[in-house]
């Protein structure tokens, strides 16, 4: 990728359409036996169903048309992903609303900045692209209504991403394989630092600090108490939970005066919608709130795997409902293997025993239970690439990719089928008790692209991203070292593709081939402990 000019970044940010420019490019440039990837995908066609026969699968589709297509093949990769489908709630009294209620994805592409109708916008939802809609609004004009619910998990935390010592901001500190010791996982390697910091009491008390410092900055950054200018109602933005355990759907601020512009200009309602009327957003605690649209920044629906029937989400893992698990033959072996698993994530790390009071989702569905999120038990004809929850999409993307490829191919040499559902057990177990109600479907690592991707691509036998002991771990991953992992994989398994060396950058290739960290980073122990605490 072509760095953006500096007029369209913000502290590590760019605007997202370098990055929509970037994979148009992608697949233009990406080409194989004299197609390119775009010649190779279908557009405007929507898979209607995917079954199993005998020793084929079977994946219908309809395009915009209403035509059908149906595809035979041995082997599918689902990468639909988990923001396919938009979250759209329904409201009491939508058919005399008489107003447009967009969802963020159309947000983009909707009419609703530029046109001289919409002058009163209110905004639905508690997540940074809640929060993003808000602030383009209220720049372009409009008169903003901000509404969150006060039956969820409540307002977001949104950090600054200023960096502190050798680190540009603060996704480089947070992204290193050294900080991933600071937050209790069971993805990075045991070793002794995590062992003090998550089992004894003077590491306990430095996680507290460190995590604490991180929230009290973002709140010092915030003011939510102390502006003199901010309208009543801001206060309300304040976070529920704790930082540390990421309860709500937050995110990094990528603009210098996002809480300026907020607090001056944006009614705040912490309240529940009960109903709509003609251009009227009816609070319960009896606000009625003019609009002339409502944008909701209400997330996705995840666990969308309509293509499959009940037999078949079952039979791969996938999610699914609870009444539908309670008549599987599997259920109780899983219940037992998650209490054994939490018994033992709760011993290796205390603090999870104790989570702060907050809101807890509903459970309505079974979690993931894919090896490495990836693959089913009982399947190896087919695999799910990018249903999770990660920092780094474009990292999981390609790392997950030749994991996948690897798969299909029976290329690993993998453990038992025991041990792999232990590990499906253990990980699902620590998701739910370290992210609360993020967690529940066992797909949520935010702090843990690193240790993530290390594990996998150990599992192939790649270690061409690797940069030496010193560098691995307190320099901040770029693009740049997942440079040779595609030749890498070419050779350690002798294929064989037509052009594929010669033509076909790597994603990283595409952003130049070089790392954006840089050299001069061998940073000491003190120097890194420094940044983060300052």
């Amino acid at each position: 990728m072509i760095r953006p000019p500096k007029e369209d970044t913000y502290q590590g940010f760019f605007k997202a359409k370098h990055t929509t420019h970037y994979l148009e490019n992608y697949v233009d440039q990406h080409s194989q036996a004299g197609q390119t990837l775009r010649d190779r995908i279908r557009f405007s066609c929507s898979v209607s169903s995917i079954r199993k026969t005998v020793h084929k699968w079977v994946i219908s589709c309809t395009d915009i048309s209403g035509g059908s297509t149906i595809f035979h093949t041995n082997k599918v990769i689902v990468a639909s992903g988990i923001s396919s489908t938009p979250n759209i709630p329904k409201f009491l009294g939508e058919e005399k609303f008489g107003a447009p209620l967009i969802h963020h994805y159309e947000f983009g592409q909707s009419a609703v900045l530029p046109s001289t109708e919409i002058r009163n916008v209110t905004v639905v939802g508690g997540s940074k692209s809640a929060a993003d809609m808000v602030l383009s609004s209220v720049k372009a004009g409009k008169n903003v209504s901000w509404i969150i619910r006060r039956s969820g998990t409540g307002p977001g935390w949104f950090v600054a991403n200023k960096g502190k010592g050798p680190y540009k901001s603060a996704v480089e500190i947070g992204t290193t394989r050294f900080f991933s010791n600071f937050t209790p996982s069971i993805l990075p390697p045991e070793n002794w630092l995590n062992r003090f910091l998550h089992g004894t009491k003077w590491g306990a008390i430095l996680i507290d600090a460190i995590w604490g410092g991180a929230a009290h900055q973002a709140l010092e950054v915030a003011d939510y108490d102390g502006r003199a200018q901010a309208k009543p109602g801001f206060d309300e933005l304040k976070p529920h939970t704790p930082l540390f355990w990421q309860n709500v759907a937050g995110g990094m601020l990528n603009q210098p005066d996002f809480w300026e512009t907020i607090a001056n200009h944006v009614d705040i309602f912490h309240d529940d919608i009960v109903e709509l009327d003609d251009h009227v957003v009816r609070l319960k605690g009896g606000k009625d709130v003019a609009t002339d649209v409502i944008l909701c920044g209400t997330g996705w629906n995840p666990n969308d795997f309509s293509f499959f029937d009940t037999d078949l989400l079952i039979r791969l893992g996938l999610p699914h409902s609870l009444k539908d698990a309670a008549s599987s033959k599997d259920a109780e072996r899983w219940t037992q293997l998650e209490k054994q698993a939490d018994e033992e994530i709760l011993k290796q790390f205390p603090l999870l025993a104790n989570p702060p009071h907050h809101f807890q989702e509903p459970i309505r569905t079974t979690p993931y239970r894919l090896y490495n999120m990836i693959a089913p038990l009982n399947d190896d004809s087919i695999a799910f690439v990018g249903h999770m929850a990660i920092v780094n999409h474009f990292r999981g993307a390609e790392c997950q990719a030749l994991w996948a490829m690897a798969y299909l191919d029976k290329q690993l040499k993998l453990p038992s089928y025991e041990d792999r559902q232990l590990e499906i057990a253990r990980r699902v177990t620590w998701c739910r008790r370290r992210y609360l109600s993020h967690g529940v479907s066992g797909n949520y690592i935010p702090f843990e692209s690193e240790a993530y991707t290390d594990k996998i691509l150990a599992e192939i036998g790649l270690t061409s991203h690797r940069k030496g002991l010193l560098r691995d771990s307190f320099v901040p991953p770029g693009p740049g070292d997942l440079v040779g992992l595609k030749d890498e994989y070419l050779d350690k398994f002798h294929r064989h593709i037509p052009e594929a060396k010669d033509n076909i950058p790597s994603s990283a290739q595409l952003h130049g081939g070089k790392s954006v960290t840089g050299s001069g980073w061998v940073l000491s122990l003190r120097h890194l402990l420094q940044s983060i605490l300052k």
